[in-house]
């Protein structure tokens, strides 16, 4: 049976202000950690942990805190974590219901920091934006018009403009 510490959530809020190297990893699905999760929190599902973990927290000195919504995911995860040789793994003291006692902000949907990031970006430097009854008048103009849709592919394939084309991301820097 692993040793399980606990991580209060003040020391880790800190810890991110402070800039610190953490790894912050929600174990349940995506579908409940779109529903509510702490702004910089990873999604790295308990069933999918093994697949994923070396390649997102490469370092095994890495702090790593995990947390689940009262599932009991959280703990197998930590016992999992320590025998693939992590050595500083903690669960979120409290879990998720924790975190928001403890005055932390609870956020939907995925990638979070880099949707806040454009919000702000929009805010501050006042980028245009177009109405949906703008972009359809665009389309069906004579104008060549190219509609780029940034999101993740598979958000792309659920629902997009016609006619767009899919560049996730930091592919549209990249590109």
């Amino acid at each position: 049976m692993p040793i399980c510490s606990y991580r209060p959530a003040a020391q880790l809020r800190q810890a991110l202000l402070d800039g610190a190297e953490l790894a912050l990893i929600d174990v349940r699905e995506e579908a409940d950690f779109a529903r509510s999760h702490p702004l910089f929190a990873a999604n790295l599902p308990l069933s999918k942990l093994e697949l994923d973990i070396f390649r997102r927290v490469p370092r095994l000195t890495t702090p790593i805190t995990v947390y689940d919504g009262g599932e009991g995911l959280a703990e197998r995860a930590v016992e999992r974590l320590q025998s693939w040789g992590y050595q500083d793994v903690a669960l979120l003291e409290g879990g998720l219901s924790g975190w928001q006692r403890s005055g932390g902000e609870l956020f939907q949907d995925v990638n979070s920091p880099s949707k806040a990031f454009g919000e702000l970006v929009e805010s501050e430097r006042h980028t245009p934006s177009l109405s949906a009854g703008e972009v359809k008048a665009l389309l069906e103009g004579q104008q060549e018009v190219v509609v780029v849709d940034a999101r993740r592919f598979d958000e792309y394939h659920t629902m997009t403009i016609p006619g767009s084309i899919s560049v996730p991301g930091g592919e549209l820097a990249l590109r």
